[in-house]
């Protein structure tokens, strides 16, 4: 094999591992990307189903009931426009509150409840997600429209 060939090899294999290594990677962060979405967004079925996501808002008041269990626990999150019913089986965090933020990540279930892995909560009172804000906020702007 001449030199000019074994140097074509060396580029060639040497782009193609870098391709593989390419491909890996953005699989991996595909796999790892988790998007958000408000209640109203889900309500109106722009949530994908069968994957992951994350759903925040209000805990609606009134709606957090325990399970016999100590670890399931249903609630339901707001945006004040549409609830969505959560279900989660672990153990909440300490600011876990009626009437508080708080974003709940997991799957939608075919029969329209939300499969929480993880909950969190806002930890202070001057802090919400801001895809929450946001979502709470122009939930208000349509519900406002609507009812005048």
């Amino acid at each position: 094999m001449k030199r000019r060939h074994k140097r074509i090899a060396f580029i060639v294999a040497g782009l193609t591992g870098l391709g593989i290594a390419a491909a890996l990677a953005l699989n991996a962060f595909q796999d790892n990307l988790v998007f958000f979405f408000s209640p109203s967004q889900i309500a109106a079925k722009q949530a994908p189903t069968g994957r992951t996501f994350r759903v925040g808002g209000l805990v609606q008041e009134g709606t957090v009931k325990r399970e016999t269990d100590g670890l399931t626990v249903k609630f339901s999150v707001t945006d004040t426009a549409q609830s969505i019913p959560v279900v989660y089986k672990g153990i909440l965090p300490d600011l876990f509150k009626e009437g508080k933020g708080c974003v709940a990540q997991g799957k939608i279930g075919a029969d329209g409840v939300f499969y929480a892995d993880q909950v969190l909560a806002k930890h202070d009172e001057n802090y919400m997600p801001p895809e929450a804000g946001q979502a709470i906020d122009s939930a208000k702007a349509a519900k406002t429209v609507v009812d005048n």
